[in-house]
């Protein structure tokens, strides 16, 4: 009974690692995201630079431990440093869910979104069969004691694991599971079907007595049906409050809004063109790479002079600094503005290339592997 439960424990948290390293390994980026909320609550966002770097050293921890602990090696070091882990991010978690700092922890990525709390629960049931590992870690035999052999099959766990890593980051995403992924509908994605239930919020007063200071919180449905407003005795304190009672349809993609420097909104525009078009994301213009921008206006005008292809540069920046910009490399695209969070989900680089037509996302790149435009030609536009 002992080793049943050694072994399930075993198995289960050396799967769960592997799978929650390489579901965030698949999106460094996106995973050093969510590490920079984490690094701004936690006001350390001198750590903010090194985001997708400590991202995929995490990414590569997680697969390298939950594969070692599946080969039985070094298990009383394994366990220690898996008991750190989950000790740091049980109590990450918690705080997330008990001051509602962050939404979402990101511990599988974008593949399986949790939720503040079901990231905790999550991490209370690792806890305890870690603790049960790291008590009978004596126990756990390993698939072979030939040391060189045991450092063959850590070089190899590691080599495996930051290739893949810094292949993703890299040339995107190998799974992509954001609404901009390739052969996405962005207009659909966007739309909410007719008859869907919005969220249902309540609303919360806080009311005081006048008379006696006694203080209370009721809804405003009370607040109507009580009719506690006829008495003068009670007014309602400080602003009311939205309480969400139920989680209504939301769409896939509900933050995407693309306006020019006047503030015009070019959103359905934009993405429902019928022809061929180019967006280039450069969401940070600041830390963009300028000699991509460099490549991507030679190429796009190209491509506009021979198949009169529109092409839109997309950025967070303001339009003073993109204006600046504009003028210091001659960029040839029209620049148009959004929030940094959609741009950012649209593609995994900056800049990064999304090629569309007729609002599906036909393909998108990362400025490092871009075709040539001759390969680009051939593929898409002498059809």
């Amino acid at each position: 009974m002992n080793k049943a439960a050694l072994n399930f424990s075993r198995i289960f948290v050396g799967i769960l690692f592997i799978f929650s390293g390489l579901i965030k390994a698949n999106d460094p980026l996106g995973f050093g995201y969510k590490l920079e909320e984490y690094f701004d609550v936690f006001h350390i966002s001198v750590f903010s630079p090194y985001a997708t770097g400590i991202a995929i050293f995490l990414c590569v921890l997680e697969i390298v431990l939950g594969a070692l602990l599946l080969f039985g090696f070094w298990s009383k070091k394994v366990s220690t440093g898996l008991l750190g882990i989950i000790i740091f991010f049980t109590f990450l978690t918690f705080v997330s869910a008990a001051f509602k700092v962050v939404t979402s922890c990101g511990c599988f990525g974008d593949a399986i979104p949790l939720t503040p709390w079901q990231s905790f629960s999550k991490d209370l049931i690792l806890l305890v069969l870690i603790v049960y590992l790291f008590i009978n870690r004596n126990k756990i035999l390993p698939l072979t004691t030939n040391p060189g052999q045991q450092k063959i099959g850590l070089i190899a766990v590691v080599a495996l694991a930051v290739i893949f890593s810094i292949y993703t980051y890299t040339y995107l995403p190998v799974l992509d599971f954001l609404p901009y992924k390739k052969g996405a509908s962005l207009p659909e994605a966007m739309k909410i079907p007719a008859g869907a239930e919005p969220d249902l919020y309540l609303i919360m007063y806080k009311l005081k007595n006048k008379a006696t200071g006694e203080t209370k919180e009721m809804s405003d449905k009370d607040y109507l049906k009580t009719e506690i407003w006829k008495d003068n005795n009670w007014e309602i304190v400080g602003q009311p409050v939205q309480k969400l009672l139920k989680k209504g349809y939301e769409a896939k993609i509900k933050d995407l809004v693309i306006s020019d420097a006047s503030g015009t909104d070019y959103t359905k525009e934009l993405i429902e063109n019928p022809y061929y078009n180019i967006l280039i994301v450069a969401y940070n213009l600041n830390h963009t790479d300028e000699d991509a921008i460099g490549k991507l206006n030679a190429m796009t005008l190209d491509l506009t002079e021979q198949f009169n292809i529109r092409t839109v540069l997309l950025t967070s920046n303001s339009a003073q600094d993109a204006a600046v910009f504009s003028k210091q490399h001659k960029l040839f695209a029209e620049i148009f503005y959004a929030d940094a969070v959609p741009l950012k989900s649209m593609v995994r680089a900056n800049p990064g290339i999304v090629l569309m037509k007729n609002g599906v996302v036909i393909n998108k790149w990362s400025y490092q592997s871009l075709p040539s435009l001759e390969k680009l030609k051939a593929t898409y536009f002498n059809k």
